[in-house]
C-alpha cells in the first residue's frame, strides 16, 4: 500500500498553521513497505514523523509533540504516528541520542526542502 502523499501534505499544513516548519522526515514500516523491503525484519511503528522547527523553542516538548501528534489522520493514513518536534539544535542531539530518529533522517521522506507556514 502507497503511503498517502496528498494527506501528508494536509498534514504538514495542519501543523504549520500553528508553527512554521523548517524540515520533515516520514519514516516508519509504512515507507519501508513502499520501498520494498522485505517482511523479515523488525517492523517498528508504522509511521515516525519528525519535525523541525525554530518556533518549538519554549514551548514544552509534550506540548508540541501533544498538538502534532493529534493533528495525525489516523483513518486518512491508516495508523497511528511517533512524532517527534525538535528546534533545529535539539535535532543535531537526537539524532545522535535517538536510533529511531536518526534511522528516518538516513532512511526516510524528506518532506520539505523549504519552510512550510
Amino acid at each position: 500500500m502507497a503511503v498517502n502523499r496528498r494527506e501528508l501534505k494536509r498534514y504538514l499544513a495542519r501543523v504549520a498553521d500553528r508553527w512554521p516548519i523548517d524540515r520533515a522526515w516520514l519514516g516508519g514500516a509504512q515507507v519501508d513497505d513502499e520501498r520494498g523491503l522485505g517482511p523479515q525484519r523488525e517492523r517498528g511503528p508504522e509511521f515516525v514523523v519528525v519535525l523541525v522547527s525554530e518556533a518549538f523553542a519554549g514551548v514544552p516538548w509534550l506540548e508540541r509533540v501533544y498538538v502534532a501528534g493529534s493533528l495525525w489522520d489516523v483513518l486518512e493514513m491508516g495508523h497511528p504516528a511517533d512524532v517527534h518536534c525538535y528546534t533545529p539544535s535539539e535535532l543535531e542531539r537526537k539524532r545522535e541520542t535517538l536510533k529511531r530518529v536518526r534511522r528516518v533522517l538516513e532512511t526516510g521522506l524528506e518532506l520539505t526542502t523549504a519552510p512550510v507556514g
